[in-house]
């Protein structure tokens, strides 16, 4: 499994971006086509929240340093 997985990263690496974004795109599209416009949209935005997260522990930053990036505080200063 895992030398599989290795491949399919390896290749992800070294594939042309144009077809990893019309990949991307395509998948989108059948999400948009199955679910609808707005459920992408939130799926899309857990994805985005997963993300972040995933980031947020790999770098050991703290959560209210992400939460300022995402909406600074302006009056703060």
């Amino acid at each position: 499994m895992k030398e599989t997985l290795g491949k399919i990263g390896l290749w992800l690496l070294s594939a042309d971006r144009r077809f990893l974004g019309a990949l991307l795109g395509g998948v989108f599209g059948l999400l948009y086509l199955i679910v609808g416009f707005w459920k992408t949209i939130v799926f899309l935005g857990f994805v985005l929240l997963g993300y972040s997260l995933g980031r947020m522990f790999e770098v050991n930053e703290d959560w209210r340093d992400v939460i300022d990036r995402i909406m600074p505080n302006k009056s703060r200063d």
